[in-house]
């Protein structure tokens, strides 16, 4: 585990993260991207050890958060049975206890622990639903990465780009998605404020 660790997550956090897997160990696979969840837990009563799983092309620190966030999962379930709702009190409870040492310049840079604590007065089943969090979380993403792909919120309507390989023109925003064209088909999509497309120049 502390290979895996040491190489996906700071390196300021390995020990804490091995300190929760011994807490409560489980079976932790890294898997190839899926476009819609960077990690996963399921509780199944049939087995002694639950599994956790994680994106394997997430940067560190949105790593770091989404490991603490599927642990979460785990101990909410633990402590108070498998009747709970997935992301109700007790989840949200748990993940801001698990999160709560790790909210210092100790083990994060300041621009993430702004957004950061933001986020966990309030957390939401998922962390790519926070617009500003992700924005700044993106800033460490492989810098290649930086350069091919940009948010949707961050293109002017009338822009066209491309996601999954196929060409949009970007519409009027609604709330947390915006409306868009397929130019070939002329079917319009609300597509994610968040999505990273790829702009066409």
């Amino acid at each position: 585990m502390k290979l895996i660790f040491n190489q996906k997550l700071p390196v300021s956090t390995v020990d804490y993260a091995m300190t929760l897997w011994q807490r409560e160990p489980f079976s932790f696979k890294i898997t190839a991207t899926r476009k819609s969840k960077l990690g996963d837990f399921r509780y199944r009563r049939d087995r002694q050890v639950q599994t956790i799983t994680i994106n394997a092309d997430l940067n560190p620190y949105q790593f770091l958060l989404t490991y603490i966030h599927e642990v979460a999962h785990l101990h909410a379930f633990v402590r108070f049975g498998f009747e709970i709702a997935p992301h109700g009190a007790e989840w949200k409870s748990t993940f801001q206890e698990l999160m709560f040492p790790l909210l210092s310049t100790a083990f994060l840079p300041i621009d993430l622990l702004i957004p950061l604590r933001q986020h966990m007065r309030n957390p939401k089943a998922s962390s790519s639903t926070d617009l500003f969090l992700m924005k700044e979380m993106s800033k460490y993403d492989d810098k290649s990465i930086q350069q091919e792909y940009v948010f949707l919120s961050d293109l002017t309507p009338g822009f066209r780009f491309l996601l999954s390989g196929r060409e949009f023109e970007k519409g009027e925003t609604r709330r947390t998605r915006v409306l868009c064209k397929e130019v070939k088909s002329g079917r319009k999509y609300l597509i994610a404020q968040l999505a990273k497309v790829k702009l066409i120049t």
